[in-house]
C-alpha cells in the first residue's frame, strides 16, 4: 500500500463505475457518513465470497446505522453484477477492471499474474474520506469480521457524532434550538 495512506490521511476521492453501469465518486456515495469500503480481489476468489457473504448477512445493521458500505474490485461490469448477485449485497459494487486503484494505491497481488487483482483490504473510513482503520486481508484472517467493524464504527461515531452521548452537557440547549450539534439536523447530503 502506498505509503500515505493511514490512519488519519484522506483516502483518494476515485471515480468508477457502478454495478448498474453509472459513475460514481466515493465521496457522493459516502455523503456525510462513515463508510466500510472493500478492495476486493473480486467474483473468482472464495475468500471474498466469505467476506462478502459476512457482510450481506451484517447489512441490516449498517443500513440502520447511518454507515456507508461500497466494494470495489477488477472485475467487469458482468462480473461485478453476478459477484454482487450471488453474495445478495443490497450495496454499491464499483468495477477498476482498468486497475486504476491497483496501480494508484501500489496493490498488485503479484502472486496471481493470472487474474492480476488488487490485494485486497477493508477500509474503515471517517466522513470525508478520512481514514480510521486499514485491514490487509491478503489472508482470510487479516480481514475484519462484522464484529471488529462494530468496534471500529463505535469508535468512530463516538469520535464523529456530538450527540452520541445525549447527557453531555448543553445537547438539550441545542435540541431546543437550531439542533446543529444533533444528527442529521442542520447536516446537508
Amino acid at each position: 500500500m502506498r505509503a500515505d495512506i493511514v490512519p488519519g490521511a484522506t483516502f483518494p476521492d476515485y471515480e468508477l463505475t457502478d454495478h448498474t453501469k453509472t459513475r460514481r465518486r466515493l465521496s457522493e456515495l459516502q455523503g456525510i457518513d462513515p463508510m466500510i469500503l472493500i478492495l476486493s480481489r473480486g467474483h473468482y476468489c472464495p475468500k471474498d465470497h466469505q467476506q462478502h457473504l459476512e457482510l450481506a448477512e451484517f447489512y441490516p445493521k449498517i443500513a440502520v446505522s447511518y454507515t456507508q458500505i461500497v466494494t470495489i474490485s477488477t472485475d467487469n461490469i458482468l462480473e461485478t453484477n453476478e459477484f454482487r448477485a450471488a453474495v445478495g449485497a443490497q450495496w454499491t459494487f464499483l468495477s477498476d477492471s482498468g486497475r486504476k486503484i491497483q496501480q494508484d494505491l501500489e496493490i498488485q497481488e503479484y502472486t496471481d499474474p493470472h487474474h492480476n487483482p488488487m490485494i485486497p483490504h477493508t477500509l474503515v473510513l471517517e466522513p470525508g474520506l478520512r481514514i480510521y482503520k486499514i485491514y490487509n486481508g491478503y489472508w482470510f484472517w487479516g480481514r475484519p469480521s462484522p464484529e471488529d467493524l462494530r468496534q471500529d464504527l463505535r469508535a468512530v461515531f463516538q469520535k464523529v457524532r456530538p450527540d452520541w452521548d445525549l447527557s453531555t452537557p448543553g445537547l438539550r440547549a441545542d435540541w431546543e434550538g437550531d439542533k446543529k450539534r444533533h444528527y442529521p439536523y442542520g447536516k446537508k447530503r
